[in-house]
């Protein structure tokens, strides 16, 4: 197909002009976020087979979830305000490890790669927190009287389930041996 013959509406029409025809039909409010909470819930409910591994079952489910929480305008603005920050927060973490692959041997890697981990938690509290932020969460009178017993409350349940996830009794080896014949 020549240049010429594309119709002159056809070359104004911009990637923009697409996203904002997107944006007006509704699918960054309600079709995005509708596929991603069915497809997170039907996800860990058929891999987890918590109801039986009936895919009918985690089907109906997940589609009933998925359409009470776009009831309310709350869903949708919060992913509207929750995915650009984490993209933000993603390309972050992507250039730290691009300049570590440059500049860091592979014998060192291992070490960094810690490191890394620590960052993207970090970097991923900061999104949640400047996420909750945008809604005024902390500048109620509630998170005012009781963020003390909030934090430590958080605190508490993540040492707790740190010494569940550690302390478990290692499986013991009966010393059952398979025998291996040799070949001649």
């Amino acid at each position: 197909m020549l240049l010429s013959e594309i119709p002159a509406w056809f070359m104004q029409y911009t990637i923009y002009d697409l996203l904002n025809q997107w944006e007006y039909v509704g699918v960054f409010d309600f079709l995005l976020p509708f596929l991603l909470i069915f497809a997170l819930i039907f996800g860990i409910l058929a891999s987890t087979h918590m109801l039986g591994g009936n895919r009918g079952v985690n089907l109906i489910i997940s589609l009933v979830i998925a359409l009470m929480a776009l009831r309310l305008d709350f869903v949708s603005t919060f992913f509207t305000e929750l995915f650009p920050r984490f993209a933000v927060g993603l390309s972050v973490i992507m250039v730290l490890v691009l300049l570590a692959g440059l500049f860091i041997d592979k014998e060192s890697l291992k070490g960094w790669l810690i490191g890394f981990a620590i960052t993207g938690v970090v970097i991923g509290l900061i999104v949640v927190l400047m996420t909750f932020n945008s809604f005024y969460w902390f500048d109620s009178f509630f998170w005012q009287d009781y963020w003390g017993l909030i934090v430590g409350a958080i605190i508490l349940v993540v040492v707790i389930v740190a010494i569940f996830v550690t302390s478990g009794e290692k499986p013991k080896s009966e010393g059952l041996t398979i025998p291996i014949p040799k070949w001649r």
